[in-house]
């Protein structure tokens, strides 16, 4: 039907006749001709429809988002539009062919209405240039991956879809079996066992774009179903596995989309991200970290203080905002609502006007209850100036940290203190364990699987509470791409995280016996990651939702507006899975 596509027509072809297809963008009249601009997925083009030609018997009928087909002759444009890669040509319609009338439209292309708007009508929202460039970076971005990772050595291999429900983590989605009555299939959280399971059957290096479902709560980084590059290594330590995925990460963002990352990445480990930055995935572009007060405020007179201090697992942290003194009391407040969503109850504040006069040279409701050698130190170990501000937070930790950590970002973006450029990091040395407090017990940081840093199971199930883990999660501003660990690779260490865990022999060989068994015919030690496209892209792409570079992604409500899923079923159908509504069942 066509010849050249819109956006490739150039000087080069002056003179030739050429057809293209596409969308009409805009239309416009002016002393008697008409100009159309021609869209496809290539780019717009200029048309000219003269009087007294055929296709100029159609130039009124003509409207934004009809489908056409115009045949004529490329030449050089009167004045050139140097915003448009073919604003040095046009074309002169010889014919035009309406090929389907865009009806009355929801919203104009050109607009960005809002997100409910553009998810009902996902055809015409991924029309819009905006979002064909960024699913076609999202594209390059995989290929560009793929070819990486063919290239040494790694073999795509599929695992399953419909698998066993192992429930150890995020809620699975369920599926019934309608050859077994009463049973269910579970959609792949992660192809993690399998991947693990390749690793024992001799691939050495495997690698999937995975699809992966998890029943949770939807917000803007988060989906019911994502895609992962999913890799595992054979015969490696977490060294080996960091250097060839930062290796890869850097190259392919280079190839992609001209992204300079640092050669090497920094590691952190968690207890150092936590206790500089409050958060174990650091945006290391904002130059404010988190500064130690309990040894300070030990035996002091302010009670609170003093309680916080003196408990095993409390801290006393501060924050100081170079000239963050100009902060209103209402972006105080604010501060102190964002602590108190964190679990933070208490936030202090004190404001240094001339830090050399000491108590006369500060602003503060703590300056009645703290002595002078506690301010001085105060000062001395913040390093405040005069127009600065320091934020104090006391409490349990990781909460305390976690707080302030938050608050950290939240008043950095306020003082403008972000820093342009890319800033990747690996967080090692993860707590193997968390106290579940609801259930009252362990669960896993990462996953049941993880290697611990020890190779005594004995001492594994001693003391839990101080493991640390194989893991690593690699963070690029601020935001969590990729996570993996060294895994466990002897039935006897599996067993035991089990234990640790509350999984009783019976339920773990129920869940994952298979696993079990495979690990004692010579299982080789062996680790991966897991990389977050849908993050990697929307970071690439610079959109803040992950919504904008699926084609067709969920609402935070778990909807599909366009489709209109999740939708009931017939009758027959839940006859025919031998499973009843709970309304239905309860009648």
């Amino acid at each position: 039907m066509r010849t050249h596509l819109c956006g490739a027509i150039g000087e080069h072809l002056i003179g030739r006749e050429v057809t293209l297809c596409g969308w009409v963008d805009a239309v416009r009249h002016l002393g008697g001709l008409c100009f159309l601009d021609l869209r496809d997925h290539e780019g717009v083009v200029q048309v000219v429809l003269e009087p007294e030609t055929p296709p100029y018997a159609l130039a009124s009928q003509l409207r934004a988002e009809d489908c056409i087909r115009v045949r004529g002759t490329v030449r050089a444009r009167f004045k050139a539009n140097e915003k448009l890669r073919t604003g040095r040509v046009e074309l002169l319609a010889e014919s035009v062919d309406l090929l389907n009338r865009a009806r009355d439209l929801p919203f104009a292309l050109h607009e960005n209405p809002g997100e409910e708007v553009r998810l009902r009508y996902r055809w015409l929202d991924l029309r819009r240039p905006p979002m064909q460039n960024m699913l076609r970076r999202r594209a390059r971005l995989i290929a560009a991956f793929r070819r990486w990772l063919e290239a040494r050595g790694f073999i795509e291999i599929e695992t399953p879809i419909l698998t066993k429900a192992t429930p150890e983590g995020a809620r699975d989605f369920l599926v019934p079996a309608r050859l077994h009555p009463g049973c269910f299939y579970a959609l792949p959280q992660s192809p993690q066992l399998f991947k693990q399971i390749l690793m024992i059957a001799g691939f050495d290096r495997y690698y999937q774009v995975a699809r992966c479902f998890r029943d949770e709560a939807l917000r803007a980084d988060r989906q019911l179903e994502f895609t992962q590059l999913d890799l595992e290594f054979a015969w490696v330590d977490e060294g080996e596995v960091q250097d060839t995925v930062e290796a890869m990460v850097r190259e392919v963002l280079a190839e992609v989309a001209g992204i300079e990352l640092p050669n090497p990445f920094p590691r952190l480990s968690y207890d150092e991200a936590m206790r500089r930055f409050g958060s174990d995935k650091p945006d290391l572009r904002l130059d404010l970290e988190l500064c130690e007060l309990t040894d300070i405020f030990r035996g002091s007179g302010f009670r609170v203080f003093a309680e916080w201090a003196e408990r095993p697992e409390g801290r006393i942290a501060a924050l100081c905002l170079p000239q963050g003194a100009s902060l209103s009391r209402k972006q105080l407040d604010e501060l102190s609502a964002e602590a108190a969503k964190h679990g933070l109850k208490g936030l202090s504040w004190l404001r240094v006007e001339d830090p050399a006069r000491g108590r006369e040279g500060l602003s503060s409701p703590l300056l009645k209850h703290v002595h002078d050698p506690e301010l001085e130190a105060l000062l001395r170990r913040t390093g405040a100036s005069a127009g600065d501000l320091l934020l104090i937070g006391a409490g349990p930790d990781p909460l305390c940290s976690q707080a302030m950590g938050a608050l950290r970002l939240r008043a950095g973006h306020w003082l403008g203190r972000f820093r342009d450029g890319w800033r990747p990091l690996w967080v090692t040395d993860f707590p193997m364990f968390e106290f579940d407090a609801e259930e009252r017990r362990w669960v896993a940081m990462h996953h049941p699987f993880t290697a611990p840093r020890c190779q005594d199971e004995a001492e594994l199930v001693h003391n839990p509470a101080n493991m640390r883990s194989r893991a690593y999660d690699l963070v690029l501003n601020g935001h969590e791409i990729g996570g993996g660990s060294i895994r466990i690779h002897r039935p006897e260490m599996q067993q035991a995280v089990f234990s640790v865990l509350g999984i009783e022999p019976e339920e773990a060989q129920a869940k994952f016996g298979f696993l079990l068994e495979a690990l004692k015919h010579g299982a080789p030690p062996h680790g991966g990651i897991a990389l977050g496209l849908d993050r990697i892209a929307a970071l690439v792409c610079g959109t803040d939702s992950i919504r904008d570079v699926i084609a067709f992604p969920k609402t935070t409500t778990a909807q599909c507006l366009m489709t209109g899923a999740p939708s009931p079923v017939t009758e027959l159908q839940w006859q025919e899975l031998h499973i009843r509504p709970a309304e239905k069942a309860r009648s």
